[in-house]
């Protein structure tokens, strides 16, 4: 059990050799559900975006796919996860349409509206707050910018919490408790999305013009 807590424990933020393995699984592992929460996204053309928490770097990479006119921030707490996030994003680095940056949710190194669009795949489960991490995501997005959240668990299956026991300081938060934490952290609209099969949750939330 230690060894598999040490393991799954490295999911907030990979350091040393079993940072680099959890590393090395996360942007398979993570695949189908990005994807399905990409399907959530509205209609837009944004010129800059940011992916938070940005592990493997495979959602920045989808981003610069999806937008081919927009540049794409990474941001990770871990700078084993910025490193592998820039080694799978190198071309667009090199292009200029991409950085990979080291980076604290709870104290982001951006101006304000920076950003029209915020993304967190997985990763707000380990963030504090919630409130004051929300907040700051608002704070660098535009009037009018978007934040979309997508959780594999919806606090409330057993897997998730499970892995709460597992991981220190992670918390599966419910629809109603994100949802409640970004409009206190002054989102104007919140939009949840529950996959028909899965306990998968995706949250957009709209910043006010």
């Amino acid at each position: 059990m230690s060894i598999a807590k040490d393991f799954f424990s490295q999911t907030r933020k990979p350091e040393g050799f079993l940072g680099k393995m959890m590393l090395g699984t996360m942007n398979s592992g993570h695949a189908k559900l990005a994807d399905w929460g990409f399907t959530h996204l509205p209609a837009m053309t944004p010129e800059n975006a940011v992916d938070l928490g940005c592990g493997g770097g495979r959602n920045a990479g989808e981003l610069l796919k999806m937008f081919p006119k927009a540049h794409v921030t990474a941001v990770d707490y871990s700078e084993l996860s910025v490193k592998k996030a820039a080694a799978y994003n190198r071309i667009m680095i090199g292009a200029g349409r991409c950085t990979a940056m080291q980076g604290d949710v709870s104290a982001l190194p951006f101006r304000d509206g920076t950003f029209d669009l915020a993304t967190a795949f997985e990763t707000v489960y380990f963030w504090p707050g919630p409130v004051k991490s929300f907040s700051e995501v608002c704070r660098i997005l535009k009037p009018g910018g978007w934040f979309l959240i997508v959780n594999e668990s919806d606090g409330m299956d057993k897997t998730g919490k499970q892995f709460e026991t597992i991981i220190d300081g992670m918390h599966t938060y419910t629809a109603e408790e994100l949802e409640a934490a970004l409009q206190a952290a002054g989102f104007a609209q919140v939009k949840t999305a529950h996959h028909p099969q899965k306990p998968w949750l995706a949250i957009l939330a709209t910043k006010g013009e």
